[in-house]
């Protein structure tokens, strides 16, 4: 592979494109200034302006979601797996029918796989604009978004309307429902009834790893942070771990799936049999399987990485296949 072909499977952090209109809370005052960015595969957008850095799917979809001090995502649910780190700021996740049944504040570093199954939302507490990277299980994320019936009812009352073939149309801007198209039916109480509502003590005990522990955890090997038998226990159709200085050979070796690298920390220098290339914080790179390489630090000072593989598991609900 040329180093031209690799570093078209690198997306750069300062190169991600942001979409301003990528779902129906757009208009919505309090989420109006939020961005987001699919980075691998298409995401759960529901805006034709969303831009797609890298198509093809290794079985799930990597995005980030970029928001101002104060400005919220909101509630929403979906049916595979949606796990989130923080790469910079201090974030609050919240869940529940009203967002009121519980919430847990992640720092730099942290990460939650979310249960699919439940509305959660999240909001920037930081005091600067940051960042969140995410994984969404399945090549085409699950299917889409479901929206807690609040949050489609007070889009429409600032023009924005989800039709059920999941597109937007933006009555502000002359965009009325496309023959044989019909508003996204609200979810009806029997499915609302069903939605979990777990405690602050589970979602934290079986659904939350902090940054410090998995560091300790990664000293001498990589930390498995989310599979079958890891921190956090699941089985997505994909697995994570933490990899640092210290705890990845820099021997170059093959593996016969997909391959994500996301920087958290520090420079890292991934280097494969035609080339080399620095990566830095919030860069991700697709390597593909059978790839001969390796990766190591490449500059003094903290650093880490988390690594995404696919697995031969199906995407699901959360926790479906332990």
């Amino acid at each position: 592979m040329t180093p031209q072909e690799m570093e078209a499977r690198i997306v750069r952090y300062g190169d991600l494109i942001p979409c301003r209109t990528a779902f129906i809370d757009a208009h919505t005052p309090g989420s109006d200034q939020k961005e987001n960015f699919t980075i691998i595969g298409g995401g759960v957008s529901e805006s034709p302006d969303q831009h797609v850095h890298i198509n093809e799917t290794p079985g799930f979809n990597i995005g980030a979601a970029g928001q101002p001090p104060r400005v919220r995502n909101s509630l929403h649910t979906h049916r595979t797996a949606e796990v989130f780190f923080i790469l910079t700021g201090r974030w609050r996740f919240f869940w529940g029918r009203y967002g009121t049944a519980g919430e847990v504040v992640l720092e730099e570093g942290d990460i939650i796989n979310i249960p699919t199954g439940m509305f959660r939302g999240f909001e920037n507490i930081g005091t600067d604009y940051a960042m969140i990277m995410a994984v969404l299980g399945g090549d085409d994320a699950g299917g889409g978004v479901l929206w807690a019936p609040q949050v489609i009812e007070e889009a429409s009352a600032h023009g924005l309307v989800l039709g059920d073939n999941g597109a937007l149309y933006d009555s502000k801007q002359g965009q009325p429902l496309p023959s044989g198209v019909q508003p996204m039916p609200l979810m009806s109480e029997e499915q609302l009834n069903k939605l979990r509502e777990p405690t602050v003590a589970e979602v934290v005990g079986q659904y939350v790893a902090r940054y410090p522990d998995m560091m300790a955890h990664a000293a001498n090997a990589p930390c498995d942070v989310i599979g079958a038998q890891a921190l956090i226990k699941d089985r997505p159709g994909f697995e994570v771990d933490l990899i640092t200085r210290n705890s990845l050979s820099v021997a170059m070796y093959s593996v016969p799936q997909h391959e994500i690298i996301m920087i958290m920390r520090g420079h890292w220098r991934l280097s494969w049999e035609g080339g080399s290339a620095v990566m830095n914080p919030g860069d991700t790179c697709a390597i593909p399987p059978h790839l001969l390489h390796t990766i190591a630090p490449s500059m003094s000072g903290e650093a880490s990485l988390y690594r995404v593989r696919n697995t031969a598991d199906k995407a699901g609900p959360t926790g479906a296949l332990l």
